[in-house]
C-alpha cells in the first residue's frame, strides 16, 4: 500500500464537524466509517511489514546479527514515519475516495 506523503499530514489536524458530516448526514456515521476504514488500512500495513520483515528473520539469532542488521531497522523506521491510519483515512473519506452504503432494513406492510 503506498501513500502520497503529500497531502497527507503526519500530525493532527483540526476539522470541522459539518466537514466530516456531510457525506452521510450524521457525524457518528461519519466517524464510524472512517474507523473501518482505518482498521483496514492498518491491517494492510501491517501484513506488508510483515512481508518485509519476514525476509530477515532467521532461526538462529546472534547478538551481532542484531545489530549488523540495518536494513531491517530503515524499513521500521519508514514505517513509524508515515501517517497513522487514522489520518489517512480521515483525508481519505474528506476527498471522497472512500465508497460506503446505508444498510437499511426495508419497511414491512403494515399487518392489519
Amino acid at each position: 500500500m503506498e501513500t502520497k506523503k503529500s497531502n497527507i499530514p503526519n500530525n493532527t489536524v483540526t476539522r470541522k464537524l459539518t466537514d466530516l458530516d456531510a457525506p452521510t448526514g450524521n457525524i457518528y456515521e461519519s466517524v464510524v466509517i472512517i474507523a473501518r476504514r482505518a482498521n483496514q488500512i492498518a491491517s494492510d500495513l501491517k501484513q506488508e511489514l510483515t512481508r518485509k520483515l519476514a525476509d530477515f528473520s532467521s532461526t538462529n539469532d546472534s547478538l551481532e546479527e542484531t545489530f549488523e542488521n540495518r536494513e531491517q531497522i530503515e524499513i521500521s523506521r519508514y514505517y513509524e514515519r508515515m501517517p497513522k491510519p487514522a489520518i489517512i483515512a480521515t483525508e481519505e473519506f474528506l476527498e471522497g475516495k472512500v465508497y460506503f452504503r446505508e444498510n437499511k432494513p426495508e419497511e414491512q406492510p403494515a399487518q392489519e
